[in-house]
């Protein structure tokens, strides 16, 4: 049983005393949960193709992993079957077959908050069928309140327990479960940028496709929140393979949300801490190398530590509108291993729903992030080293920043169509490069 086991199971017991209102005390009667719904299963179906261009940005000089200065024009597509079952009163099962194909700008290089969340760094644009996630949900009720939890992606209706401690077990998305935020989570549907979307800091452990295996332990009671993973990490950098060496190298993250408002209005503030270890490189070891460029293969080891946190609120205004901003904070010393090569981030924005114009199913977002790294970090990309996403063969560092616009447009109940609008000046941390102007027009089905 590991540290992360103990000390929720440590919370659960001091739960299951602190929450006098949920239920009686230890020992005594509780009365029966409420039946839930007949229905057992869920069935869900999304399809998501982004088109963007960026055009002609001046640029003196490229390098290996450099965004090409001359106009592109990149497609991407994805499709996902969302199956859930509920086996008992206690257990769930949820399996996603997923297709994913296309290609990103620059063969998904040259910029750290690279603008199409939808986008894997995958060697073949052909479409391709692979399971994203299946793993299995264990729950018990703590108290006898219960709730009711809509019909939705990987999610079966009836009646949950108010306060529960749930584990679950198997392969997914550690995003699923942590960073998440009401305007701000998912490019299918929100922004497209990565460093909008998640906490660009948090390189959170996962294949190149954005999953992993693991498990993940959640603590929930009626305004607060307490997440524990443990998780696999990719056994190269952005890999598609995952280290099954769990005993050297893993990803651990525990978060702790909690639910608050103004008078009738929700929000909420996440606090999230991560440690990875992993076969990586460092930075300032490379730089001492023997050749002309640092080089990281030779100073990859097994174990090697990445630790950081991050903050993420978001409050609502009023019915239709609300706010977003996330802190992201990593160490800096040792290479980007599965996200995005990003050591500081804070970025932050608007969402507004469109019923003060008579379009109350569209939406209207207005975000930014400002991107950092760190001086070890930014020593090496001058020096002409490479990361798996961003190298210039030079570097006149700069806080890569980013503006994102966009326009949800419901055309149907289960349609939206999204123009997209992204500038991103000092791409990839150079003053010497960009700005870069990219265009999207996302088409979205759902059902």
């Amino acid at each position: 049983m590991t540290r992360n086991h103990l000390f929720v199971l440590w919370l659960l017991a001091v739960a299951r005393g602190y929450s006098q209102e949920d239920g009686p005390s230890a020992g005594m009667d509780r009365p029966a949960a409420p039946s839930v719904s007949s229905r057992a299963w869920s069935i869900h179906f999304q399809a998501t193709s982004i088109g963007q261009e960026h055009g002609w940005f001046p640029s003196p000089y490229e390098g290996e992993n450099s965004l090409p200065s001359h106009p592109e024009h990149r497609v991407s597509i994805t499709a996902t079957v969302f199956l859930s079952f509920r086996l008992s009163r206690h257990w769930e099962f949820t399996v996603n077959p997923e297709v994913a194909g296309g290609r990103g700008f620059g063969d998904v290089t040259g910029i750290a908050g690279f603008p199409n969340g939808e986008i894997p760094r995958v060697s073949s644009a052909t479409p391709t069928l692979y399971l994203a996630r299946a793993y299995v949900r264990y729950s018990i009720p703590i108290g006898s309140a219960f709730e009711p939890a809509a019909d939705g992606p990987n999610q079966v209706s009836g009646m949950v327990p108010a306060s529960r401690w749930s584990v679950v077990a198997g392969k997914f998305a550690i995003t699923d479960f942590f960073d998440n935020n009401t305007y701000s989570h998912d490019p299918r549907s929100q922004f497209l940028n990565w460093s909008l979307m998640y906490n660009g800091a948090w390189d959170y452990p996962a294949d190149t496709r954005g999953y992993t295996v693991g498990t993940v332990q959640e603590l929930r009671m009626r305004n607060w929140a307490l997440r524990a993973a443990s998780v696999m990490e990719p056994a190269t950098a952005n890999g598609a393979t995952l280290d099954t060496r769990v005993g050297q190298n893993r990803g651990t993250a525990f978060e702790y949300e909690h639910e608050h408002g103004l008078p009738g209005r929700s929000g909420a503030v996440r606090v999230l801490a991560f440690e990875n270890r992993e076969d990586a490189g460092t930075f300032r070891e490379a730089l001492r190398g023997p050749g002309q460029l640092p080089d990281l293969d030779a100073t990859r080891r097994n174990g090697t530590k990445k630790y950081g946190f991050g903050l993420n609120l978001e409050q609502q205004l009023s019915r239709d509108a609300g706010v977003f901003a996330r802190y992201g904070w990593s160490d800096g010393k040792t290479e980007s291993w599965a996200f995005t090569q990003i050591d500081r981030s804070l970025s932050g924005g608007l969402s507004v729903k469109g019923s003060r114009w008579g379009r109350p199913q569209d939406t209207v977002g207005l975000g930014t992030a400002h991107n950092y790294l760190s001086g070890d970090h930014r020593s090496f990309l001058a020096a002409g080293g490479l990361g798996f996403i961003i190298g210039d063969g030079h570097l006149n560092y700069a806080p890569e920043e980013i503006v994102e616009a966009y326009y949800a447009l419901r055309v149907r109940s289960s349609w939206t169509v999204t123009g997209d609008y992204q500038r991103i000046t000092n791409p990839a941390y150079n003053r010497d490069r960009g700005p870069v102007d990219a265009g999207s027009i996302r088409l979205h089905w759902e059902r």
